[in-house]
């Protein structure tokens, strides 16, 4: 059985490379992109929208509903990816505290 101090240390370490991961991820470009990539949302990884770009196509002043239902994917699209990337990411930790 593991000593506290040991404990302590390897909960520590642990707690360093999880930190480290985190900011890798943040510091990555995720890309959502809605049917036919018609519109488009860059977030950082930790969930910051850098930019929403729209095709000259989907700009109908008479159809702003189909425009919004665009943004609304790309933008799902992309913070779904985030959320995969952070499960794979982060997932690696799950049952390695000592404790």
């Amino acid at each position: 059985m593991m000593n506290m101090q040991n404990m302590m240390k390897q909960a520590q370490k642990l707690q360093k490379q999880m930190e480290q991961k985190q900011a890798d991820l943040a510091a990555m470009t995720f890309v959502g992109k809605s049917a036919q990539d018609l519109v488009t949302a860059t977030f950082t990884g930790d969930k910051k929208m850098v930019s929403i770009d729209f095709k000259e196509a989907v700009v109908d002043p008479d159809d702003m509903e189909t425009l919004s239902d665009m943004t609304t994917q790309a933008i799902n699209d992309a913070l779904a990816q985030i959320d995969e990337a952070t499960k794979k990411t982060m997932g690696a930790f799950a049952g390695k505290l000592p404790f």
